[in-house]
Parts: C-alpha cells; structure tokens; sequence
C-alpha cells in the first residue's frame, strides 16, 4: 500500500462524515426506569433534539468531547438511525 493511500482513505471517511476510529459500544443509564436520553443535533443542551434513547438499550459511541459550551462531556453517539450528541454521564463502556 503506498504512503498515500491510508491518508486518503481517512479524508474520505471524514468527507462522508464516518467516523475515523472504531466505535465504542455503550449502555444509556443513571436515568429514572421509563425515561430516556435526548440524542441533539450538537453537544449542548440548548441545540434541537433528535431522538430519545430509553434507559437500559445500546448505543454506539464514536468518541467525546469537553469542548462545549458547557464545558460539560458529550459523546457522538448512533442509535437506530440517529446520529447526534449525548451526554457522557448517561453513558456506560460495555
């Protein structure tokens, strides 16, 4: 493989807007049984939401963040086909 080619294959994953790395499997917890976590369109709790994750059910993780208006962790997360933003402190490692 030429020394090229895995920096090209890297710029057309971000191009396609995949994510660069493995994902992370994670469960969404620390919230009441029937409640569920807002996945947003960015990493802040002002910007519109997407979709609900319920407590208890696996998402995938393609890496967090604390560079946030808050200041607070956020995770780019998939669930279903929903991919947005989710707060760090509801997510578990599996």
């Amino acid at each position: 493989m030429s020394p090229t080619r895995p920096i090209l294959v890297l710029v057309l994953m971000l191009a396609a807007g995949l994510p660069a790395r493995g994902a992370e499997t994670f469960r969404v917890g620390g919230l009441p049984r029937d409640d569920s976590l807002t996945i947003r369109e960015a990493p802040d709790a002002a910007a519109p939401a997407l979709g609900q994750i319920p407590a208890g059910r696996r998402v995938l993780g393609f890496g967090c963040t604390t560079d946030t208006p808050s200041g607070l962790t956020w995770c780019r997360v998939k669930f279903e086909r929903v991919l947005g933003w989710a707060r760090r402190r509801y997510l578990s490692p599996e």
